[in-house]
């Protein structure tokens, strides 16, 4: 992925709209509870600054069915988004339109304008070309900054790139690095881990890391229908019963394919689906009828470790078990503590596991962590994601 980067161009004097995913959680006063995502932005935004640019800024956030919602002004991100840079943050409550376009005309060099939600127009997410066009008419360089919306072929994405030169910011950058090198060029050993509930949600990206690591490990809710699937009694866990055959086949293809694909041999089980419940640590084969699997066992837990020791990359995504429950938590976090002591590159994407990362605390001992959920995973099943496609190659 040959792409052009920031530093590629000369962006003096110049106005430059970025698309920065600023689809940060608010609480129901419109608060904003966690500015990681406004936080990653800001270096792209003070190179441009330092580098006598004039920033207009363009995002969207939640789902306002396209059409203008109160709840989902971006005017809460402005503010906070000032307070991060020390400098006045413009804020216009369109993104086209004369208004927009009046403001965008007279933002100065070294000034920052956030526009209003893309997605209160429909023409957002179809990738309408004049709206595209419009957005485009409020600058003369583009910046794609926003990699977790860069799997979606939307206006402000990949539209725009039709009309702007358009170049990788710095967090993007750092995502095609890492992320790009384990899909085309990983280091090995390549240790893979996949937690999550659903087998379905990344049926995808299992199959094609099996043709690329030489480990691969199953946690959370999936790794049940593995168990299932090798014939052992599940009681009421969390399984995918249309998805035992293809369980077969992924272990079997795994066996074909030399890779080491490791499963729970012993989970923490409970008598109801509760912070408060019953738990206990069972072998697979011993799981009671009336209990469910709500983690991976400590004797899994330090096979997993052992087995990312040795690594040089590693890759993330996904929980261990339900570690929002104390009770079930212990197994994400040592897999956390694990990847965090590696000596190895660490890419850790998807919210859970992030989250998994700030819980125990290790984050600076993370090589990567990826911003972009969905876009992470299609990466790492192969696909080609638009918004990366359509910057300009270098």
């Amino acid at each position: 992925m040959d792409k052009k980067m920031l530093r590629d161009i000369d962006v003096s004097g110049k106005k430059v709209l970025v698309r920065v995913d600023y689809n940060v959680p608010l609480d129901k006063n419109g608060k904003i509870t966690d500015d990681t995502r406004i936080r990653a932005t800001i270096p792209t935004i003070q190179y441009l600054l330092k580098q006598n640019a004039a920033v207009v800024l363009a995002s969207h956030l939640g789902r306002p069915k396209g059409a203008p919602a109160p709840e989902f002004t971006l005017l809460p991100v402005a503010k906070r988004l000032a307070e991060l840079l020390g400098q006045k943050v413009e804020f216009i409550d369109e993104c086209v339109g004369s208004k927009a376009q009046a403001k965008a005309a007279e933002l100065k060099c070294g000034q920052v304008l956030l526009l209003e939600n893309l997605r209160f127009h429909p023409e957002e997410e179809k990738n309408n070309a004049e709206f595209a066009g419009k957005l485009a008419g409020l600058a003369e360089v583009y910046v794609n900054d926003a990699f977790g919306v860069s799997h979606r072929a939307h206006a402000s994405v990949e539209g725009i790139t039709k009309y702007l030169p358009a170049v990788a910011g710095f967090l993007m950058e750092k995502e095609i690095n890492f992320l790009g090198q384990a899909v085309s060029n990983p280091a090995h050993p390549y240790v893979a881990i996949i937690g999550g509930a659903k087998v379905s949600d990344k049926i995808g990206v299992i199959g094609n890391l099996l043709k690329k690591v030489d480990t691969l490990i199953i946690g959370g809710g999936m790794a049940n229908t593995f168990i299932a699937a090798q014939g052992y009694a599940v009681g009421k866990s969390l399984v995918e019963a249309d998805k035992l055959d293809l369980a077969r086949s992924l272990i079997d293809d795994a066996k074909k394919s030399g890779v080491s694909l490791l499963l729970p041999t012993d989970v923490v089980v409970a008598d109801k689906f509760a912070a408060d419940a019953q738990a206990k640590v069972v072998a697979i084969d011993a799981i009671p009828t009336e209990w469910m699997a709500l983690d991976i066992g400590p004797a899994t837990s330090k096979v997993y470790a052992a087995a990312l020791g040795g690594a040089k990359l590693i890759v993330w995504n996904g929980p261990m078990g339900v570690f929002e429950m104390d009770a079930f938590a212990k197994g994400t976090e040592a897999v956390a503590n694990a990847v965090a002591d590696a000596c190895a590159v660490s890419v850790v994407g998807g919210g859970d596991s992030i989250a998994a990362i700030e819980k125990v605390g290790v984050q600076a001992k993370i090589s990567h962590i990826s911003t972009g959920g969905g876009a992470s995973l299609e990466l790492l099943e192969g696909k080609v994601l638009p918004g990366i496609a359509a910057i300009n190659d270098k």
